[in-house]
Formats: C-alpha cells, structure tokens, sequence
C-alpha cells in the first residue's frame, strides 16, 4: 500500500503534528492525496518554541490547515511523577485532546508520524495510540526514517535533515518530578547551545547538573566552547560537565 492509497482510501483526516520529519511528510502527502485534511499541534509545557515555530512555517509553505491547541501537561500527577512509562500518560493526554478537537471539527479519524523504523515494543506511548485507535500510515506503508528523510530531500521539505527531537521531559531523570521550573531551565540552556550553532544535541539534568551530550563531530567544538558554556549555564545550574559519552 501507497500513501495514496491510504488516502484514497481515508478521504478526510486529522494528523498530529509535532514538526517533525515524520509528521510533516504525512501531512505534506496528506495535502496532496486526501480530500480534506487538518494538522493540529498541541502546545504542552513539554514542547519548546522551535518546534512551534517550525510547525507553522512548514504548514504554511505547503498550504495546510494547521490549528494550534494546548495541552496542560503539568496537571497530571502520573506525568509529573516521571515513571519509566511517562510516555504512555503523555501520549494519552496530548492524543485525548487531539480527539476531542478533531472530533468537533467533524474528524474521525486521527493520525501520527510513526513509521517502520520505530520500535513501538520500545515505546510506551504506542499503546496509548493503540487504545486511542489512532492510525499510522507511515507505518502502514513501511516507510523507514531513511526512506521519509529521502522523499523529503526530493521533494524540497526543509525538514529533510532536521535532528531527532526528543520533548524537554526525557532530560529529566525517570523517577525524578517534573516542574516548570526544571522545562524553563532546560529550554533556555538548549537555546543557548542553537546560538552557538549546535543542531543535535541534549542537555540532561542529573540534580543541579547539566550534562551535555554531543553527536561525536561536535565534541571538539564543544570543548573548545565549554568556558562560554559554563558561565552561561551558571545561570541555571550548579555544575556543567561534556558527556565522554558522545551520542552515535
């Protein structure tokens, strides 16, 4: 099956959009194949500014409808309490509201960006999908990260080569309570390291520590930049250290 033919057979269609790789091919075809179709985007203390900002732009270079909704997050003692199946609350939460949206809207059926090379067995949030009966058509159709980063490339989606971007929750440690107060932290000190012309990255908070975790070509870079690094963190943090560990 095609994603032509998911849309041909799936006329009208709501898709969650993040901003991401995925979820802008989905809506990109979506655009091209189905009959109507409306991408939401939940706002959620999880979410940092760039990735609203991407969402818009890229809904409005392909012409999509794109409704922004928000999403109260903090509000949930079990997401706020940080268990190791965090995501499973989250997913139901942002995808509930999502639902009740669409719903209203005159949609029934709802979508995601996940695709074949996802490990939901991995993934806590995909029960939460399944039980939601949301649909993912990426997956579908057997369409690898590779293969939607390609088809971006070709058909001119500034997404293309956009890093992997986890919410600002997974730099919290599991077990540890989630507050505003540790998101703001987080989202200013990555901000910080985008001035300085990082792109894949994390900043993990381990106590009042910052932990830095690099792709490996720029981990010289930021040894160079630790000094700069370090004053600006002090702002946030008690400590700041460059995981030896670099992300593959």
């Amino acid at each position: 099956m095609t994603l032509k033919d998911f849309f041909t057979a799936n006329p009208k269609v709501a898709i969650a959009f993040s901003g991401g790789v995925d979820s802008a091919f989905l809506l990109y075809k979506a655009v091209q194949h189905a009959e109507k179709v409306t991408a939401y985007y939940v706002k959620s203390q999880f979410q940092p500014q760039f990735e609203l900002d991407d969402a818009v732009r890229f809904a409005k270079e392909i012409g999509a409808e794109l409704k922004i909704i928000k999403a109260d997050v903090l509000s949930s003692a079990e997401i706020c309490s940080n268990p190791a199946n965090r995501c499973y609350y989250c997913k139901n939460l942002i995808f509930s509201t999502i639902l009740q949206s669409a719903g209203a809207d005159g949609y029934e059926i709802i979508l995601d960006g996940t695709n074949a090379s996802d490990d939901i067995n991995d993934r806590p949030g995909f029960k939460a999908l399944q039980e939601l009966e949301v649909k993912s058509p990426l997956r579908e159709c057997n369409l690898t990260k590779q293969q939607i980063r390609s088809l971006s490339l070709e058909a001119g989606l500034f997404t293309h080569d956009k890093p992997a971007y986890a919410c600002l929750a997974t730099r919290i440690k599991t077990g540890e309570t989630i507050t505003a107060e540790k998101l703001i932290k987080t989202e200013k000190a990555e901000n910080y390291l985008f001035s300085l012309g990082f792109t894949d990255f994390r900043v993990r908070m381990v106590g009042d520590t910052a932990k830095i975790q690099v792709k490996l070509n720029d981990y010289s870079k930021a040894l160079e930049k630790m000094e700069e690094i370090k004053t600006e963190f002090s702002k946030y943090y008690s400590y700041v250290i460059l995981d030896e560990e670099v992300q593959r």
